[in-house]
């Protein structure tokens, strides 16, 4: 499902969408579709580039807009045709792996950048557990240090809201592994907050 369009980027793999609506399609997504933590996808020639949304922004150029209104918004399609509701939501997306072409998956920052008007799309959950385990079904999350790095006061939330996400059908080693990570990030957040 396609939920945001790429408006522009603030380094090589944190970038911004801007969530569809009305204007762009005739099902725009819902607000359960473009959540914290949702994992998304960018279509580019070689494969998917993939990504997680860390963060969202309501653009409202109306807001301070205290002027005289000459007639009621739902009447303003009517009486200005070209008039444009320019408020939206935009989110943060943080590239953190790619599928290739025959279905390989690489946790690493993707070598190209993503142009403006790329299409953003909701990825399934099985889509997510094969981005996250390997063929003998061990758990891999290779991007932490990104998470970490670029998430800013997100990131310990993210990677728990990952960690609650990628476990759920796991094995008992496997969930063990991340439980002892899950410590780890309370740990952080719990203690880093008291250094602050």
């Amino acid at each position: 499902m396609k939920i945001a369009k790429i408006v522009s980027s603030n380094s090589h793999i944190d970038y911004i969408g801007r969530v569809i609506d009305e204007l762009d399609s005739d099902a725009p997504p819902k607000a359960g579709d473009f959540g914290f933590a949702q994992w998304v996808s960018v279509p580019m020639d070689d494969g998917d580039v993939v990504g997680v949304i860390y963060d969202s922004k309501l653009v409202n150029p109306e807001y301070a807009n205290y002027g005289p209104r000459l007639s009621p918004k739902p009447s303003l399609a009517n009486f200005t045709p070209d008039y444009l509701n320019e408020q939206g939501i935009l989110l943060g997306i943080l590239l953190l792996g790619s599928f290739d072409k025959s279905g390989n998956v690489r946790h690493e920052i993707p070598r190209r950048v993503v142009p403006a008007g790329q299409d953003v799309f909701k990825i399934d959950d099985a889509a997510v557990k094969k981005f996250h385990t390997d063929a003998d079904g061990s758990v891999r999350l290779h991007y932490y240090s990104q998470v970490i790095a670029h998430a800013g006061l997100f990131a310990v939330p993210l990677m728990e809201a990952i960690i609650k996400q990628v476990s759920a059908d796991l094995l008992e080693p496997e969930r063990q592994r991340l439980a002892v990570l899950m410590q780890n990030l309370e740990w952080q957040r719990t203690f880093g907050a008291v250094r602050a």
